[in-house]
C-alpha cells in the first residue's frame, strides 16, 4: 500500500509538471507566440484589392515576469498611426497537444497606451484589475503542421458595433503572416460589418524577441 500510495504521488507530480509545461511554456505554445508577434501590415493585399484598407497591426510580448503569454496588440489605419481603432491584450494558452486559446481582454484607459508596443514595459503598471476579458470572444486555435489555425464561437462573441449582436472571427498563423477574419452580424444573422471576400492578409515586416518564462 506504502509503495502505491508513492507512485500515485509521483504520477499526480509528473501530471501536474506537464499540465504547467503546457499553460506556461511548451514548445508549441512558444512558436506560436513567435509567429504572432511582431508588426504586420495588409499593404499587399490592399494594392491589389480595393475592398481592402491598408492596415498595420502590432503584437509585442508584455509581463514577461507574469505567469502566462501575454501580447499588447493594437490595429490601425496604416495612414494614421495615432489613432488605433482597436487595442487589446491577448492571453494565449495551450489545452492540449493540439489546441491553444487567444484570450482578448479590453483595457481600462487604452487611450494611454497608444502606441505603447514600442515601449512595452509601460504595462509593468497596469495591474490586472485594469483589463477585463472578453468572454466568449476567445479564439480556439488548432496547430495544424508549420500553421495554427481555428476561429471564435459561432455566436459566442457578443458585438454592439455598427448594429451588430455577435462577432466572430477566424484566424491562421504563419511564421511570416497572419490571415485574420473579423465579421459582426445582427441578431437575425446579416452581416453588418468587416470583410466579405475573406480574412485580411498581415503580412509580417518587423521581428521582435523578448526573453521566455523558460529561460
Amino acid at each position: 500500500m506504502k509503495n502505491l500510495l508513492v507512485l500515485l504521488s509521483v504520477a499526480a507530480l509528473l501530471s501536474a509538471c506537464a499540465a504547467s509545461k503546457r499553460s506556461i511554456g511548451g514548445r508549441d505554445l512558444q512558436q506560436l507566440k513567435i509567429y504572432m508577434t511582431g508588426s504586420f501590415n495588409s499593404a499587399a493585399q490592399a494594392s491589389r484589392d480595393s475592398n481592402y484598407f491598408d492596415i498595420t497591426l502590432h503584437m509585442y510580448p508584455i509581463w514577461p515576469n507574469r505567469e502566462g503569454h501575454w501580447l499588447y496588440v493594437e490595429q490601425t489605419v496604416t495612414a494614421n498611426p495615432a489613432k488605433p481603432y482597436r487595442q487589446r491584450i491577448y492571453k494565449l494558452e495551450q489545452q492540449d497537444d493540439q489546441t491553444f486559446v487567444s484570450h482578448v481582454y479590453t483595457i481600462k484607459g487604452e487611450k494611454g497606451y497608444v502606441n505603447a508596443w514600442q515601449t512595452p514595459e509601460k504595462f509593468e503598471n497596469l495591474g490586472i484589475d485594469s483589463i477585463e476579458l472578453k468572454s466568449g470572444c476567445e479564439v480556439v486555435l488548432k496547430k495544424m503542421g508549420g500553421t495554427f489555425s481555428g476561429a471564435t464561437g459561432d455566436r459566442s462573441c457578443p458585438s454592439e458595433l455598427r448594429g451588430a449582436s455577435y462577432a466572430t472571427s477566424k484566424v491562421t498563423v504563419y511564421p511570416d503572416k497572419i490571415v485574420s477574419w473579423d465579421q459582426g452580424f445582427s441578431s437575425d444573422g446579416k452581416q453588418v460589418w468587416g470583410a466579405t471576400q475573406g480574412g485580411y492578409e498581415f503580412l509580417k515586416v518587423k521581428n521582435y524577441s523578448s526573453p521566455s518564462q523558460d529561460e
